[in-house]
């Protein structure tokens, strides 16, 4: 969603974004753009021009931007929904595509909560990548009760926008693994960790009762998503990310990243505290994308490439968010707490499907450097 922001704001991000793109080498968010206008196409791209195209919502994102850089990379073309004028102009000050289709990205205005406005920019295209999501500014931890509500409501709307819209076959919708994790009334004596996978579903009313607005906005959205398409002519795939880090981040993601660490202490304490890297995150998008056309992906996928364990690691993460810092080491100095986490994160279920495909060079962590 649109945010208000500074002139200087604005240019700093677009300068950010031209460098990524300029950069090249396959590393950053985008840089295949700058050269997809002499992509080789997939097979099968030749006379099935419908077939190879899909819309993103969001698409200058963080998350939006990688993953229209990783299907421009698999020879799709793309739709950029828009939904403000500043995210029109922010394209158009990187001056990197021209005309609308020359690199093999078009753009169209779409508000996510009127249907008839997706519906119009989805047509012609086979499936939809819903990768969109609202952010508060004026909230303290940048997103809000309301802005919860909000997203729900414009999940739904997007789901009843791909079924109404003849072409649309497939959906990915971006959600988060805070949709699993938080719940209430876990045992604590269990002699081994309880796991957590795509199975588990965040408690709508704890994470309501302990004001963690981005769980309850991040689940409510899926579940409506999911709600929005049983028993329709779509096919769905939801990916639920941990804090979506690498190049960029603390720039361009800072907000959702604020959010997403509130309560970020407990999850550390129970080994719930996962991130992954935006480029892991928009391959998990294309690959659940195109396995979905024979049937071999469905459902939901957990996607995260470090958990957490150290409190030194989440005082960096929150020092370079601008937040205070040391307070995740100090507690745990302070409390002397050794004992193993509560709980395991499994994401057995997304290794098998991206492991039909070459190992990705983005596995490699570093520890701290997130950035």
């Amino acid at each position: 969603m649109g945010v208000l922001r500074s002139t200087q704001s604005l240019q700093a991000e677009v300068d950010e974004l031209r460098a990524a793109l300029l950069a090249g080498g396959g590393h950053g968010a985008a840089a295949g753009w700058h050269r997809s206008a002499g992509a080789k196409r997939a097979p099968g791209a030749a006379g099935g021009a419908e077939a190879r195209a899909v819309c993103v919502t969001g698409g200058i994102s963080f998350v939006g931007f990688a993953v229209v850089d990783r299907l421009l990379r698999h020879g799709y073309t793309v739709r950029l929904a828009l939904e403000t004028q500043e995210d029109m102009d922010k394209l158009r000050e990187m001056e990197m595509f021209g005309e609308d289709g020359r690199d093999g990205v078009w753009t169209v205005m779409a508000n996510v909560m009127d249907p008839e406005s997706l519906r119009c920019a989805f047509d012609g295209c086979a499936g939809v990548f819903h990768t969109s999501a609202f952010v508060d500014p004026g909230g303290i931890s940048g997103y809000t009760k309301h802005m919860a509500r909000l997203e729900a409501q414009a999940a739904e709307r997007v789901i009843e926008a791909c079924v109404r819209t003849e072409s649309v076959r497939k959906c990915v919708f971006t959600s988060s693994l805070l949709a699993c994790v938080w719940r209430q009334n876990y045992p604590h004596d269990r002699r081994f960790p309880t796991i957590i996978d795509e199975n588990c579903w965040s408690d709508e009313s704890f994470c309501r009762d302990n004001k963690l607005w981005f769980a309850l906005g991040k689940t409510a959205a899926e579940k409506a998503a999911w709600r929005a398409a049983r028993g329709r002519d779509l096919k769905l795939v939801t990916i639920c990310p941990g804090l979506v880090t690498g190049p960029g981040f603390r720039r361009r993601n800072s907000t959702a990243s604020i959010a997403y660490l509130k309560g970020a202490r407990a999850m550390l304490s129970d080994g719930l505290l996962a991130t992954a890297n935006v480029e892991t995150v928009a391959e998990a998008h294309v690959r659940a994308y195109e396995a979905m056309g024979d049937n071999t992906a469905g459902g939901r996928y957990i996607c995260y490439d470090h958990v957490v364990q150290r409190p030194e690691e989440l005082d960096e993460l929150e020092r370079q968010l601008g937040l205070p810092g040391g307070a995740a080491a100090a507690a745990a100095r302070g409390a002397g707490d050794d004992r193993p986490a509560r709980f395991e994160l499994c994401k057995r279920k997304l290794a098998r499907l991206m492991s039909s495909r070459r190992r990705c060079t983005y596995d490699t962590y570093y520890s701290v450097a997130f950035d």
